[in-house]
């Protein structure tokens, strides 16, 4: 089972995105997924989990997840908080992060795997949100999909598109760029 913990702030589409990951997931038909929300403070701008299970099998956990084997941070500035507790040692971290921030990143978590991806810039290119507040969550789900293996590409736009309406050419675009942009990288890496 791939246990995956999504980092975000409110407003920026945190438990959507673990939610259309599950749908696309479903969607495939190949794996059971299941998406669970977190709620607290619900508030714009407060920090926000969510949670995804992948598994082959039948989830019946239900619970937040306390070891990720990966996480999903939509809003680097979270790094400042302990977000990085309980992900497993080896564990990866999708990040919204220009590639240049990596070695930064890896040196303050050795033993983890980092993988960055312009969400925020591609979401500013397509106009998703405001300047200041970009919405870059369908940009994050197309990344996750890449780099976890989670599902194809067009089971993720189908999603995309059913799950954000408003706007919903420019966050398929958003998903798409995303999901290319993380192939480059891991192929880059090996």
């Amino acid at each position: 089972m791939l246990e995956i913990r999504f980092h975000g702030r409110g407003g920026q589409g945190t438990v959507l995105a673990a939610k259309i990951i599950a749908d696309a997931v479903l969607r495939q038909g190949e794996k059971q997924c299941l998406a669970i929300p977190e709620f607290g403070v619900e508030r714009r701008g407060a920090p926000v989990m969510a949670y995804a299970r992948v598994s082959e099998k039948p989830i019946l956990a239900r619970t937040r997840i306390y070891a990720p084997d990966a996480l999903v941070v939509l809003d680097p500035t979270l790094y400042t908080s302990d977000i990085l507790k309980g992900l497993k040692p080896g564990g990866t971290v999708l990040t919204n992060n220009a590639p240049e921030d990596i070695p930064r990143l890896a040196a303050r978590a050795p033993g983890l795997k980092f993988v960055a991806v312009p969400a925020h810039k591609i979401a500013l290119e397509l106009k998703l949100g405001s300047a200041s507040s970009p919405i870059v969550n369908t940009a994050m789900c197309g990344a996750a999909a890449s780099v976890f293996g989670l599902c194809s590409l067009e089971a993720l736009l189908e999603c995309v598109r059913e799950a954000v309406p408003v706007k919903a050419d420019a966050n398929v675009e958003a998903a798409r760029r995303a999901y290319e942009a993380a192939r480059e990288v891991l192929h880059a890496a090996s």
